[in-house]
Formats: C-alpha cells, sequence, structure tokens
C-alpha cells in the first residue's frame, strides 16, 4: 500500500492527446478537436493483416481452448498470422464462388470462436460485407422476431452457424430455403448445408487477390445492428475507412498499442461494437494476439474467465464494469489470478456502463499490494456509429463519469439542448448512414453534417478545457417532473450503481411528469449471498428478505441524504425480481439495461410503484431534501 498523504504512483501510460482546441459559434454551438491531427492509415484493414504475415507470420494471431469430447476445455489451439492469411484466401475464393455482395451479404449467427474469426477475415479480403448476429436472438428469444428483422433488412446470401443442433431452430423458422446455409458442425433437419471445412479446403484462385485490391476506403466491409431501445435495432453501415480511420485513430490516443504487439484475453462479442470493432480490430491492425475467453460477466460465467487470467497475461485488459466488479473482489485473495494480470497489464479499459468507485480503489489496491503501483483504468465514449472509439480521458486521474477529449481526426459539435449539451460528431470513423433505411439516415445528422449522437456531455473542468467532457446522460431518457424539474437519468443511474454495489446491475428511473423519482432496480446474483437463504431460493424470496430489503434501505437513506431536490432524490425504489427481457429488447448483449425500452413494458409496475400499490416498495426515511 502507498503511504498516506502522497500521489498514487501509476504503471507507466502515454496519452496520444493532451490539448484541444476549439471554436464558438452562433446560439453557444462550440466545436471542439484534437490539436494532434490524423497520421495516415491503411486502405483495408487486410492490409495490415498482409504486413503482419510478412513481419511476423508465426506469431499467434488467435487462440482458443479446444472443446474435448466431454465438453470441457483444453489446450489452446493457435492460428498463426500466415495461417490467417492463407485461410482468408481460402475462404474467400468460396464466398466469391457464391456470388455474395452487399446486396446478399454473409450473416453469422454464431459466438466467437475460430470458424467465424476467419469467415469475418474471408470477407473482408474479398470485399464482401458480413454481419455476426447477437447469438441471444437465436438461442435466447423465443419469438426470434429481432433476428427475422436481421435477416429481412439485409437478404443475406450465405448464413453461418457454430452448430446446427444449437442454431437448428432458429434457422428452421427464419432463414428462406434459397440462403446458402454453412455450419460447423451438426445439421439441421430438412435442410442442405455445407461444411465450414469444406470452405477452408477451396483452393484460391487469381479472383481472390483481384477482388482484394478491388476494395478500397469506400467497400462496406460490415453492418452492425444497434441494440434497439423501443423500436427494431438498426443496421449501422461500416466501410474500410471507417474502421481503418478510427484504429489509427485508437493507436494516436492510446500510444501503448504502438510500443509492442497487444495480447488480449477477450470475451466481448463481435456482435458488438466493442469487441467486435474495437478489440478485432485491434489486434489485426496492430499485430497482436488475442485469446478468445469464453467466459463472461455472471457469476457462473466468470470462473472460464478467470481461469483464462490466471494462465495467459494481458499486456491490455478489456471488460464491462459487471467483469471487472468479479475480477476485483477475487483479487483480493487469489494469488495467481493477482500476479498473473498484473504482471504485465499496461491498461485497464471498462465501457458499456458505469464503473463504481469502490470497484475501481478495489482494484487500485490490490495492484499497489501486487506491484507497487496502479494500473490505469481507461475509459471513454463512442457509439456503433463511430466505430466506436470517439474519446477517451488523457490523465490517470479519471472518475466516475469521465469521458475525455476527442481522437485525432474527429470533430465535435456541443450544441445546447432543453438545458443539457449534445456532442456530434464529424470524421473519417463516422458511418455514411443506416442500410436501407434512408429516414432514419436523414434524421440523424444535422444540417452541417454531423451526427447526432443523443449523449449530453459537460467539461471536467471549465478552467481546464484540455481535460475534456464529461458524461451527462441520455437526452432522450431525461424527462421532467410535474413540477417542470429535469432529470438527468445518466448521472443519477450512475450513483445508485455505486451506492449500491455489488448488489446492483442497474436501475431504471420512473416519474416522468410526477412528483418525484422513482427506481426499478435490477440485482445482481450477488444478493444471494446477501440474503443468506441458500442457491434453492427463489429470486423473489431473495430480494423480499430482510438482510436485502435492509441493504436498500440504507442505500436510499444514503442517497437521500445526500440529494439536492425532488430531481436527485430517489422516493421510493422497487426490486425487480423478473430480469429483462431480451425479446423486449430491455438488455444488451453487455447486460445493460435499456431505460427506454423497460419504462415501455413495464409502465403498469412503475405506475403500481408511485400509486403505493405495489408490495416491498422501499422508501426513505428521514428528512426529505
Amino acid at each position: 500500500m502507498r503511504t498516506s498523504g502522497k500521489p498514487p504512483k501509476y504503471r507507466p501510460l502515454k496519452f496520444g492527446v493532451t490539448r484541444v482546441k476549439m471554436r464558438e459559434a452562433a446560439r453557444g454551438v462550440i466545436y471542439v478537436e484534437a490539436e494532434q491531427p490524423l497520421e495516415p492509415c491503411a486502405r483495408r484493414l487486410m492490409d495490415r493483416l498482409r504486413l503482419w504475415a510478412e513481419v511476423s507470420p508465426e506469431r499467434t494471431w488467435i487462440a482458443q481452448r479446444v472443446r474435448n469430447a466431454d465438453g470441457t476445455r483444453g489446450d489452446w489451439r493457435h492460428i498463426s498470422y500466415s495461417q490467417a492469411l492463407q485461410s482468408a484466401r481460402r475462404i474467400g475464393q468460396a464466398l466469391l464462388q457464391l456470388g455474395l455482395s452487399a446486396e446478399r451479404p454473409v450473416v453469422i449467427l454464431s459466438e466467437n470462436d475460430l470458424d467465424h474469426a476467419q469467415l469475418v477475415l474471408a470477407c473482408l479480403y474479398v470485399g464482401i460485407p458480413h454481419c455476426s448476429v447477437s447469438p441471444a436472438y437465436s438461442t435466447v428469444s423465443q419469438d426470434y422476431a429481432k433476428l427475422r428483422h436481421v435477416l429481412e433488412t439485409l437478404t443475406p446470401g450465405l448464413v453461418f452457424a457454430s452448430d446446427g443442433q444449437r442454431y437448428g431452430k432458429a434457422i428452421a423458422a427464419t432463414v428462406t430455403a434459397d440462403t446458402e446455409l454453412v455450419l460447423a458442425s451438426g445439421e439441421v433437419a430438412g435442410r442442405a448445408s455445407r461444411k465450414f471445412a469444406n470452405l477452408l479446403a477451396t483452393a484460391p484462385s487469381a479472383a481472390v487477390d483481384e477482388a482484394y485490391h478491388g476494395s478500397g476506403p469506400d467497400t462496406i466491409v460490415k453492418f452492425l445492428f444497434t441494440s434497439g431501445s423501443t423500436q427494431l435495432p438498426k443496421a449501422v453501415t461500416m466501410t474500410q475507412r471507417m474502421w481503418c480511420a478510427n484504429q489509427q485513430q485508437m493507436r494516436q490516443s492510446m500510444p501503448v498499442l504502438a510500443q509492442e504487439p497487444p495480447v488480449l484475453v477477450d470475451w466481448l462479442p463481435w456482435n458488438h461494437t466493442f469487441g467486435g470493432n474495437h478489440n478485432f480490430g485491434m489486434v489485426v491492425y496492430n499485430g497482436g494476439t488475442l485469446y478468445i475467453d469464453e467466459g463472461k460477466p455472471t457469476p457462473a460465467g466468470m470462473a472460464e474467465t478467470i481461469r483464462n487470467l490466471r494462465e495467459i497475461a494481458p499486456t491490455l485488459y478489456f471488460n464491462v464494469p459487471t467483469g471487472f466488479e468479479v475480477i476485483a473482489e477475487l483479487m483480493k485473495t487469489d494469488d495467481v489470478l493477482r500476479g498473473n494480470l498484473l504482471s504485465r497489464v499496461k491498461m485497464f479499459f471498462f465501457a458499456g456502463a458505469a464503473l463504481s468507485q469502490p470497484v475501481l480503489d478495489s482494484l487500485f489496491e490490490s495492484a499497489e499490494r501486487e506491484v507497487g503501483e496502479r494500473i490505469v483504468m481507461n475509459t471513454g465514449l463512442g457509439m456503433t456509429e463511430s466505430s466506436p472509439f470517439a474519446l477517451a480521458i488523457n490523465s490517470p486521474d479519471v472518475k466516475a463519469g469521465h469521458i475525455g477529449v476527442p481522437t485525432p481526426g474527429l470533430e465535435l459539435k456541443l450544441v445546447p439542448i432543453d438545458g443539457k449539451t449534445e456532442v456530434r460528431y464529424r470524421g473519417p470513423n463516422i458511418t455514411p448512414g443506416y442500410w436501407r433505411n434512408p429516414q432514419a439516415t436523414r434524421e440523424s445528422f444535422d444540417e452541417e453534417g454531423f451526427f447526432r449522437s443523443g449523449d449530453a456531455v459537460q467539461w471536467i473542468d471549465v478552467n481546464d478545457l484540455h481535460r475534456g467532457l464529461k458524461f451527462d446522460g441520455r437526452i432522450a431518457e431525461d424527462f421532467k417532473l410535474s413540477t417542470g424539474t429535469f432529470v438527468s437519468v445518466g448521472p443519477l443511474r450512475a450513483k445508485i450503481i455505486a451506492a449500491g454495489a455489488p448488489y446492483v446491475q442497474d436501475a431504471v428511473l420512473t416519474g416522468i411528469n410526477g412528483k418525484e423519482v422513482g427506481a426499478l432496480i435490477f440485482p445482481t446474483a450477488a444478493c444471494r449471498d446477501l440474503a443468506g437463504l441458500g442457491a434453492d431460493a427463489r429470486l423473489q424470496q431473495v430480494l423480499e428478505s430482510a438482510p436485502v430489503q435492509s441493504h436498500f434501505q440504507a442505500v436510499l437513506d444514503e442517497l437521500a441524504a445526500h440529494a439536492t431536490g425532488s430531481a436527485t432524490r430517489i422516493a421510493r425504489a422497487h426490486l425487480m425480481h423478473e430480469p429483462a427481457s431480451i425479446d423486449k429488447g430491455e438488455i444488451t448483449d453487455k447486460g445493460s439495461v435499456n431505460q427506454r425500452a423497460v419504462l415501455k413494458h413495464r409502465a403498469a409496475l412503475a405506475g403500481a410503484m408511485h400509486g403505493d400499490a405495489l408490495p416491498f416498495t422501499i422508501k426513505p426515511q428521514g428528512n426529505k431534501a
């Protein structure tokens, strides 16, 4: 532990953007950009693959544990950069022979694995767009509405799944008979299919390299679907220019990427921009190595993640807050995990939701105890439409909500709206629009061509603008009370999560046009330990137990004590017995809860809570703010 009173010591990490420039315009609009210009980037992501296959052919590009006959995971299977280039050309030849295109792209239904990764590279190499779809649309959903929407929007020429048995029901219900079906294993009853191994065995011809050279910055490489809120998800169009520019922007904002090839142990799904663009692209662009982590940020899934982190030491580590919560807790007592994870990691990075200060403090404490210095926790702001990297912190002195400064080449436009400030984006990493949805595209850009993010921001320090911005919630989520007072949802949700850690997954604020603010709280599995009722107890019993109710009573009392008025005071709360539904768009792949979707589908429950008709509603005790 560091001596009290001394400034904390951090493992050295250089920040690329330290200064910004700005100009003011009419009606309070401010334009902000990094002083550092964007340097030249590759024309195609596969230019970088070819580079690494030439200079470091035997370096591992990607690895995954082999699945044993009994279902357990064994040793790692590695694919080198030279092998990756060979498989991209072979599979690419097979794709060309099927006549695929942007009008008939490749759709991938299954999870991150080696076949999935090689198929993506092949698509990139020959200029055929692909779309990695949330596996939950096929395996969790009961009505397949979102999967059907994806397929109808894209009209794929080829659909791939890792396992015919696991994905067979969804395929039978949604994939048209004239669509080429490729499976890694198994069959789908009544459907002809090809084996992925046959694609991999195809001999490449000159057509493969002609297709490669025929693609360029404007070539569409993929479609990424937004998570959707109250509407069906939209297909974000992504080009070579966007992806390559964004990777170069990341390389300049985070110079650690240029210092040594990154090594990642990563579970983040490739159907989402964090895993599929940010991390997958980072590895290829910088010649790194990706170990596929088949764990998940859940109590059961984290066991595999911890196993992998005990064995493989990453140089950079990315996760969502729920994942870091488990890691922080285990590092207190797990010497092997703590020693291996901290042995060479240069930077932690979280995104997707708020990280509570107690979790960050715990990570710092474990690092100081193990290696005598803290690991910088990086974060920022981005979205699918920005590829996703847009802003990142530029100092180790990060606090909850800080998002930092724009990456080189990206211009921000700060626009006052209803008492808040929306951040808008313009630059080479911004999408040209939504596939086959011109109306949504028109509505998403302003008169100067800036993408309307819907995110609100504030300056971290009005006296030092070079420190950048902090997050101030989603403009569309904010609402007014009957008094006319605005409720700023994002910051208030973050306070609830931090105050209730580690027992709060997320919170949805209620009370639009009412007299007070309420909260529907989605609990974490840790509440079971708090209740002390055993593993067989029903969730409702757990949440209505005295220890859990007492804990959340204390949380509400603490929040109320620091509230400054009705818009910052949680006047009542209810612990949700029913988890968020993916079919209703209430939850994303990263486990974050969608505020608008929950409010739409749980309106009756919220009304009952505010009408004093909902049992086990918790209200703060004592003085009202």
